[in-house]
């Protein structure tokens, strides 16, 4: 039996999401099933503690599915020494397009190359990060990287890994169903999937 037979042998047995991969989901059944059996048969995101308010009320925007992963990350980033918080999550297709029009047709620098319905952020399944020192927030350091090496242990897609356009702070989770789709092709299914309002993760 491989590895990923296992876990999904395990995640059958538990009732949660048989993709194979033992991400926060898993473990929170787990965690609920064998340690603290007061959180059983609620969502597993409940058997991961909140973090600091300005990540809480970005987490909030974001989708059941991404919360507990967001708040993993941050806490997991404190566990190396490094401070972190969700500055970034959900945005409108109206905010996302006035992020665009920064640098071309609004004043400021180009922030984003993604017009409203071409990010992830409009679907509620990507977030930034800010590292913070102390009080001051770091816009570059080469903790990004670190944090970056986290994110992707726990499953996360992290935008510093992109080839085109490299973006540190950025993670998001990509849907089972998106696996093996180009990024185009898996926006383009976010929008149809939003208009006919079928679940994203579905």
């Amino acid at each position: 039996m491989t590895i990923n037979e296992m876990i999904e042998a395990v995640q059958k047995a538990l009732g949660v999401e048989v993709d194979g991969k033992a991400g926060t989901e898993t473990w929170g059944a787990i965690y609920a099933a064998l340690v603290k059996e007061r959180i059983a048969g609620k969502s597993p995101e409940l058997a991961i503690e909140p973090v600091d308010n300005r990540s809480e009320t970005n987490i909030a925007t974001l989708l059941p599915q991404v919360r507990p992963i967001a708040r993993a990350l941050v806490q997991k980033a404190a566990a190396n020494g490094i401070k972190v918080k969700v500055i970034s999550a959900l945005r409108t297709f109206a905010e996302q397009d006035a992020l665009f029009a920064k640098g071309r047709t609004a004043p400021g620098k180009k922030v984003t190359n993604a017009r409203g319905g071409f990010s992830n952020h409009n679907f509620g399944i990507a977030f930034d990060v800010g590292v913070f020192e102390g009080s001051s927030y770091l816009p570059e350091s080469p903790k990004y990287k670190a944090v970056g090496v986290l994110g992707t242990d726990l499953g996360l897609e992290w935008g510093g890994n992109w080839k085109t356009i490299v973006d540190q702070p950025h993670f998001q989770l990509r849907p089972t169903w998106a696996a093996e789709l180009a990024e185009r092709e898996m926006l383009a299914e976010l929008r149809r999937r939003t208009a006919d309002e079928v679940a994203v993760f579905a």
